[in-house]
Formats: C-alpha cells, structure tokens, sequence
C-alpha cells in the first residue's frame, strides 16, 4: 500500500477515535457495573434529579423535627427551658459534624453512594425508634389509646438513642448525595458543566419547598394529630428518599475512591518537612508525577503544578535514591504534583472558608433575634395573627422564587456583561450574597429604632409588651437574608465542589457544612459578650429580657458594621485565589 493510500485509512481511523473518546465522559467516571460511564446512558438531569428527590423527601424528615423539637422536649419530655436549648443546640452541632464522617468514608473507602445508602439506613432506623418512643407512652387499652399520653419518662431515653441515630444518619450523607448528584455532569463538558450550576439552584430549591412544607404541614399534624402521625409521616419520607436514590443505580456515574484525605495530606506535610534542606529544582517539570495518564490517585485527574505555598512543593522533589529505584517509590518518601496540590487546594480555599462564617452568623438571628423582635411587635393582620417564628416562611418563599428568577433571568443579564455561560463566578456570587446579608441587618435595625421609638412614644419603655407597629416591617430583612442564601449559600457550594480535588469532594462539602456550625459558635460568643460590654448597673444592656428597654437596634447596626468589614476580607481573599487547573484524563 502506497502513501496515498494510507491517507484514507488513517483520516478514518482518526475519526473513529474521536467518536469513541466522546461516547464516555472523560471525568473518569464509571457506571454501576465499573465500566467507563456512557454518556447517552448514564447521568445528566435523569440521574440527578433522584438525587434531588432523595435530598427533599430526608430534609423534610429532618426539618420537620428541628422545627418543633423544642416543643416536644418540653411539653412530652417535660424538660425546662434550658435543658431542651442545651439539647437541640448539641443536637443539632451533632448534625452538622456528622458530614465528615459520611464524606471521610465516602472519599476513602466506600464512595459516595454506598456511603449515602448505608446513613440513610441508619437515618430511617432512627426514624423507626423516634416513632416507637412516640407510641410506648400511648400504649393502653381503650378507644383513647393513640391520643392519651401515659408518661414520658418511660420512652425519654429511646427517644434520644433514636434522636442521635437521625442527627448521624442525615449529617452523614448529606454531602455525598449533594456531590454525588453534581457528579452526575461531566467537569470535561461544557454544556454539562453550565447544567451542574443549575444542579446547586433547584438543590437548594426543593430543600427550601421541603422546609416550608414540615414548618407548616407537618408540624400542624405534630401539634394537632399528635407526634405518632407525624413520625410516622417523617420517616414514610426517608423511606422514599433512599427507595428512590437506590433504584436509579442503573443510570448513575460513579467516581471511584481514592483513599484516605487525610493520609494523602499528612504524606506532604511528613515528606516536604523531610525535604527541607533539599535544593529545589529550577524548573517545576523536574518535581515528580506519575507517568500514567491518570493521576495515581485513584478516580482522580491530575492537577498542574501552581506557583505559590513553595515548601510543599518539596514534598514532589526526585532525590537521587529514587530516580535509582522508581518501583521503591513510597508515598511517604516522595509525593506526586497531584498529592501536593490537593493539600494547596484546601489551604487556599480556608480563607474563603473563614470569610463565610460572619455570614452564617448573621443567618442564624432568623432563628433567635429575629423572632424576638417580632414578638414585640404587633401580629395582628385584621383578625389573624401571626406568630413570629412563623413569619421565617417570607425568608423560605423569597428562595423559592429568586432561585428560578436567578437562573432564567439574572443569569441572562450577568452573562451578557461578563460573557460568562454562568453568567458569574462562584466567588461574585458568594459576594454578593454577603452584601444582602449585610443589607438584611442594616434594615432589621431601621425596624428595631423605629419600634423604640413608638414604644418610646406611647410609653411602653418599662412594659414588656408589643408595641402598636406591625411585624409585617420585618418583611424586608427576612427577604434580604433569603436573597442572601440564593447567592451565598448556593455559590458557597458551588465553589466548594467546582474547586476541591476529584478525591476529595464529598470531605470538602462536609467541610462547607462545617461552616454553619463555626456560625453558630461564633453567634453565641458575640451574644455572651453583648450584656458583658453594654450592661452597666441600671442600664439593661442591648439585648434585655424586656428589649422595650433596650437597645436591640444597635446590636444589628454593629452586626452590620463587622458584615461590612467581613465583606471587605471576603473581596480581599477572592481577587488572590487561585483557581484549581485540571489536567483531563
């Protein structure tokens, strides 16, 4: 055969080669039977949206008993006031420390959807036992037998073994369902990449409809029908949520696990340390990588080698008694380019982090300050009252109708100036939900200063009464930190997923996770040190038992003031983050 012959042959060949390589995705995933994952016949919106389902039918279990579990706890359990504060606050730090576990097992060893089956098996066990603590006090003969509770002291302490079991059984496998959802799209396809952006905004969707339907419907059949119907209820849910994320195995992607995290992280720091006094090579391309085509880490594409945070990069330095004996390589004598990035990844991703914290703080006065504010104020509209706690559901409906405006509309809007498919990155977005959240404070303490001033007016000061202003003035602040979760919370995790390594994406989202804990802390020690810093004898301080006497408006005005401030950190920490760069497998 001559050479105009092969011509031909080989352009046809080519072709075929391209064809094969875009029949699969090219992230390393793999279907269920651990061949390389079909891209017409696994994942995409088919296979993400059980994963969305699942997460609805488990949030609306779980927020159905954090809503009303202070309630329980004092009027079944019969706890006091501080006692039940002190349980659901351990609770629920239970609950949000509960992700690392999940997402350490899911990255290591088991993967993601193993790991999430397993803890929702452990979830609806808990649920299980909840319901039993709820029936035992019940159990009598007669026709009142479901309604007339005979003592709670009997099932106090199942109730809490069950309690414990659904704060481990939902923490854990939150994000490795979020993850595994988001793996669903191929990082190395654009148009499904700019489809995993939408993944995070109807996540966080039907996590908010899921939220309004237990803070009304469900806790109605709690307080009303009893809390035997309403478990029962709660854990029909879970039931259907893991039903629903196990018979989608078929259509699924999976990424395989690439070992323990923190092992990998602990190797860089051992080596590079050991490294110290090595001359580092001029040009980056001498630190050692793994020859294959993948990464060595298993389910994982390599990363580039960046410029910044130097020493580690000594951990991939080639000493001369391993270029001798390159199959005695250890991981603890030498590291990869890829190891060594991955521990840069998650330093660069901690200022972030840290600049995040301010903004869950301020999230969580919805739930204590807030209300407080509204009982003081007048609830009535015509005949109808409405209860302050119950005023959150403006925050959880402005969500539900911003997330879709968000990403028909404003994404449109942003993508024409920036030319962007996302319309704006993860960090913009975070960005700008800190500035509503900042807004959100400002405009509670306008409410706040006006409140004090008619009940300054109508001498109302000494009286611990509401005053005559209505509590629909506190609409605007709950929107505003609606507003604030569409853009913080969603970009937060979106740049989380988007930016942590492929072997360490479900430690990562717990590590997100991690930061409405850190909010939580944080808001406690600012309101431990408000009466400390503002009480002087007579005077009651900023926050009073009586807040007709005090001075609840200047505590928002200072919230606002370090908003602003974290504001300015988060702008300073997100212009000088460097982006993870990906080498396509």
């Amino acid at each position: 055969m001559d050479s105009t012959d092969k011509g031909p042959l080989l352009e046809k060949h080519s072709s075929s080669s391209l064809q094969s390589t875009a029949e699969y995705t090219g992230d390393g995933s793999v279907c269920i039977r651990g061949s390389p994952a079909c891209r017409k016949d696994t994942g995409n919106w088919k296979a993400c949206s059980l994963t969305i389902v699942c997460s609805f039918c488990l949030y609306l279990a779980y927020s159905s008993i954090t809503k009303n579990l202070v309630s329980y706890l004092t009027k079944v359990l019969d706890e006091t006031n501080v006692a039940a504060a002190r349980d659901v606050t351990t609770w629920q730090g239970t609950s949000y420390l509960a992700p690392l576990v999940g997402a350490f097992l899911a990255d290591s060893y088991l993967g993601k959807y193993r790991t999430a089956l397993i803890f929702c098996t452990i979830f609806f066990l808990g649920m299980m036992i909840l319901l039993l603590s709820a029936a035992l006090p019940l159990i009598s003969t007669g026709p009142q037998a479901w309604i007339t509770p005979t003592g709670p002291v009997s099932s106090q302490y199942i109730f809490f073994v069950g309690l414990y079991m659904v704060a481990l059984g939902y923490g854990a496998q939150k994000p490795c369902v979020l993850s595994f959802g988001a793996d669903q799209f191929d990082d190395t396809d654009e148009v499904e990449r700019t489809k995993k952006s939408s993944f995070f905004n109807w996540y966080y969707f039907t996590i908010n409809a899921a939220s309004l339907i237990s803070g009304t419907i469900i806790v109605w059949v709690q307080d009303h029908e009893g809390w035997v119907w309403g478990f029962t209820i709660s854990t029909a849910f879970v039931a259907l949520g893991a039903c629903t994320l196990f018979f989608g195995s078929d259509t699924y992607r999976f990424q395989k696990p690439g070992g323990s995290p923190l092992a990998r992280v602990c190797q860089v720091l051992v080596v590079a340390t050991r490294n110290f006094d090595k001359d580092f090579p001029c040009d980056s391309t001498a630190l050692y990588e793994f020859l294959g085509q993948g990464s060595a880490i298993q389910g994982s594409r390599k990363l580039e080698h960046t410029d910044g945070l130097n020493f580690f990069d000594r951990a991939a330095i080639v000493t001369p008694s391993g270029c001798e004996s390159p199959r005695q390589l250890s991981t603890w004598n030498i590291c990869t380019v890829t190891q060594v990035e991955e521990l840069k990844i998650l330093i660069r991703m901690l200022p972030i982090w840290s600049t995040v914290i301010l903004y869950s703080t301020v999230q969580e006065h919805m739930f204590s300050t807030f209300i407080e504010q509204g009982m003081a104020m007048e609830k009535h509209v015509g005949s109808f009252e409405i209860p302050a706690a119950s005023f959150q559901s403006v925050q959880v409906v402005t969500v539900l109708l911003l997330i879709p405006f968000y990403g028909r509309v404003l994404v449109a809007v942003f993508r024409n100036f920036t030319g962007r498919t996302n319309g704006i990155t993860p960090l913009q977005r975070m960005g700008v939900g800190l500035f509503f959240s900042m807004l959100s404070m400002m405009s509670a303490a306008v409410v706040e200063s006006n409140r004090l001033r008619i009940a300054q007016d109508e001498g109302l000061v000494h009286h611990q009464v509401a005053v005559p202003m209505s509590i629909l003035w506190q609409g605007p602040q709950y929107m505003l930190l609606g507003a604030g979760e569409v853009f913080t919370n969603i970009g937060l995790s979106e740049f989380f997923y988007g930016e942590s390594p492929d072997s360490m994406r479900s430690m990562c989202m717990a590590f997100s996770f991690a930061n409405i804990a850190a909010g939580n802390y944080l808001n406690s020690f600012i309101l431990s040190l408000v009466p400390v810093f503002t009480a002087r004898g007579d005077i009651p301080g900023w926050i009073p038992g009586n807040l007709n006497e005090g001075h609840l408006d200047r505590f928002y005005l200072m919230m606002a003031a370090l908003s602003f401030l974290n504001l300015l950190a988060f702008m300073f920490c997100a212009t000088r983050y460097t982006n993870v760069k990906r080498l396509h497998i």
